[in-house]
This record gives structure tokens, C-alpha cells and sequence, in this order.
């Protein structure tokens, strides 16, 4: 991180030599203002530049600064497709494990080895705060030439990812390991959960190609700010959506090969979809969404070490209540509950930013 700017006859020309290569690299002035931001300089330094604000001082920089030549691009970019096939391959490697412990029975075994493979799932990678890496579908001329991001081996190794993985593996295991929970139903709520992973997956990259297009096209950064505020509920609605679907499909299927004994009722499959779970179930079920997404979305914009804390957190915020007694449904909700606030808080705080989409 950057000191503030000293006090000189010229204090722009330490700015400039002291980040002269993001201004090399800037393709506008909004780039080098959100590298500024992302550096730790505010209004106080844009004051001291005799500049009203960031902005103002990163249009002089811009000027001042020659522009180094861009790399050469791939030839063929990558396609909108690679997004929906990340999506699935996530999806299906969430589900798998998911699902061989469901009909191996779910012990303490068999769930030990369905997490190892959870574990090491490629966390969503994005860049670091202050570079960035290039996504599909976005249009590297816009943003000019990137730092790339760590492939996904460098990153599995990683300890925030490793904790990533080990957060996600709790979350979906959890409700087959609670004691006294309805196991059918706990497994067709698991694979909903675990499908919608792909989910998850396909909203933190929407979000961030959003931010990616509105970076190249606002013109300031209150401007791009604005733009960004309405995106993050969208992508948080859009993978609950998806979850709400998966988890009405489980249930159907369930009522269907597991009907609950007793007298039979009518109202269709989603009467007995709906009466099966409850309503503790479908909200604990919506805070297990956010606990997904919500880490998901962090990973792909920069904050490894926040997603992987958030998705630590839940799991654990989670058992606490499952050790002193409460059932599973209530457990999510006690627990999970209270860690999606503060994941969403900090997700509104950080990732409207600039330097989140560079």
C-alpha cells in the first residue's frame, strides 16, 4: 500500500513516479483513479495535488504520463460459452461428492471422504485488488492490457482457497451430519445446494463482467459507483432464484420416490414439496444461498482471504447451535443468519469499487 503523498514543489510528479507503471498501462483516466483509490489515497491526497478530487488528479496524471504500448491480444478471445461450461464443471464437481454420500449412507466416513474432494474445488478466482485479469466475454481493448490471475492449480494450493474449499465442504455437508434431521429430505436439500454451487459460480462472473463493461464506459467514479449499486442484489437475486427452482425439483422428486407415510394429501407436487420441507427448511435453505454466493462473488473480485473467512464462517457460526441441541433447520438459521448480514455488509462495501474490476 502507498504512503500519502509527501509535501514538495511538485507533488503530482512523486505521484507519477511512484505509480508510473499503472499510468503507463491506464487506458483512461477512471483506470488510474481506481488504482489511486485501491492504493489508499483519497481526498486528502487529491487536496495536497491542489486537485478537488481523485478523479481531477488522475486526468492530470493521465495527461502527464506517456502511454506504453498495449500487448499484443490473444487471437482468439475466450467465448461467453467458457462462463456457462465453468458453471456446470463447478456444479457437478459440488454435486458429485454430494451425492455419493447421500447413497453411501452418509456416516462420519463417508462424509470425511466426500469433503476432500469439496476441499479442493478451485476456489472462483479474480484478481488482486490492484491488478486485474481478463474474463469471458469481456473486451480486453476496453480495459487495456491486465495482469493475469494465478491459474486454478497455483490457487488450490493457496491457503485462503484451501479454506475456501474446507468452508464449502462444511456448508453442504452440515445437514446430513446434524442429529434427529429428516435424511431425506437433508439430501435433497444438499444437492439442490450443491448444484446451485455452478450457480453461485455463474453469478460472481456475470457481476464482475458487469463492473468490467461499466469500468471502461463511466466517467467517473461516483458515475461508476451508481451503476454498480443496483448489480450486486441482482446477481444475489438471480442465484437464489436458481436455488429456489433446484430446491422445488429435489422436493418434487422426493415427494414422488420418498412420500412421506401417512394419509395422502392433495394439492399437486408443489403442495407437497412445500409441506415437506416447511418453512424453516426453504429459509434455511435461502441462507445457505447467500453463505454460497456470497464468498463466491468475493473470490471472483480480489478478496481471496474475505471469501475464504465468509465461507469458513458460516459453517461454523452453524454447528454451534447444532452442539447445544437445536435441530438442523433453526441451526442454519440461527447461526448462518447471522453471518449472511454481515457477509452482504461487507460485500456492498467492497465490491462496488473500481479496483474490484480491473
Amino acid at each position: 500500500m502507498s504512503g500519502p503523498v509527501g509535501v514538495s514543489a511538485d507533488p503530482v510528479r512523486e505521484l507519477m513516479a511512484e505509480h508510473r507503471e499503472l499510468c503507463e498501462r491506464a487506458v483512461d483516466p477512471l483506470e488510474i483513479a481506481a488504482g489511486l483509490e485501491e492504493a489508499g489515497l483519497g481526498p486528502d491526497a487529491a487536496a495536497r495535488c491542489r486537485h478537488a478530487d481523485l478523479f481531477s488528479l488522475a486526468e492530470e496524471l493521465y495527461a502527464r504520463v506517456p502511454r506504453r504500448p498495449p500487448a499484443p491480444e490473444p487471437p482468439e478471445p475466450r467465448r461467453c460459452g467458457a462462463a456457462a461450461r465453468a458453471a456446470l464443471t463447478a456444479a457437478a464437481l459440488a454435486a458429485l461428492p454430494c451425492a455419493a454420500a447421500v447413497a453411501l449412507g452418509a456416516s462420519p466416513p463417508v462424509l470425511l471422504a466426500a469433503a476432500v474432494p469439496l476441499a479442493l474445488l478451485p476456489a472462483p478466482t479474480g484478481p488482486a485488488p490492484a491488478g486485474a485479469g481478463p474474463l469471458p466475454c469481456a473486451r480486453p481493448t476496453e480495459l487495456g492490457p491486465v495482469r493475469t490471475a494465478p491459474g486454478p492449480a497455483g490457487s488450490r494450493r493457496h491457503p485462503a482457497a484451501l479454506g475456501y474449499g474446507l468452508g464449502l465442504a462444511a456448508l453442504l455437508l452440515l445437514p446430513l451430519a446434524a442429529p434427529g434431521a429428516d435424511r431425506p429430505l437433508a439430501a435433497a436439500l444438499v444437492l439442490a445446494a450443491a448444484v446451485s454451487v455452478g450457480s453461485a459460480e455463474r453469478a460472481a462472473r456475470w457481476y464482475r463482467q458487469v463492473g468490467r463493461g461499466h469500468l471502461g464506459s463511466a466517467g467517473t467514479l461516483a458515475e461508476f459507483r451508481s451503476r454498480m449499486r443496483p448489480v450486486l442484489p441482482v446477481a444475489v437475486a438471480l442465484h437464489l432464484a436458481v436455488l429456489g427452482v433446484l430446491t422445488y425439483a429435489a422436493l418434487a422428486v422426493l415427494a414422488v420416490v420418498a412420500p412421506r407415510p401417512g394419509p395422502g394429501h392433495g394439492g399437486g407436487l408443489l403442495h407437497l414439496a412445500v409441506e415437506r420441507a416447511g418453512t424453516a427448511a426453504w429459509a434455511a435453505q435461502g441462507v445457505l444461498g447467500l453463505l454460497l454466493v456470497l464468498p463466491a462473488l468475493l473470490a471472483r473480485c480480489g478478496r481471496a482471504v474475505a471469501a475464504a473467512l465468509g465461507a469458513v464462517a458460516g459453517p461454523v457460526a452453524a454447528a454451534v447451535p447444532l452442539v447445544l441441541g437445536r435441530p438442523w433447520p433453526s441451526a442454519v438459521l440461527l447461526g448462518g443468519g447471522a453471518v449472511a448480514p454481515v457477509l452482504l455488509a461487507y460485500g456492498w462495501a467492497v465490491l462496488g469499487r473500481a479496483g474490484a474490476h480491473r
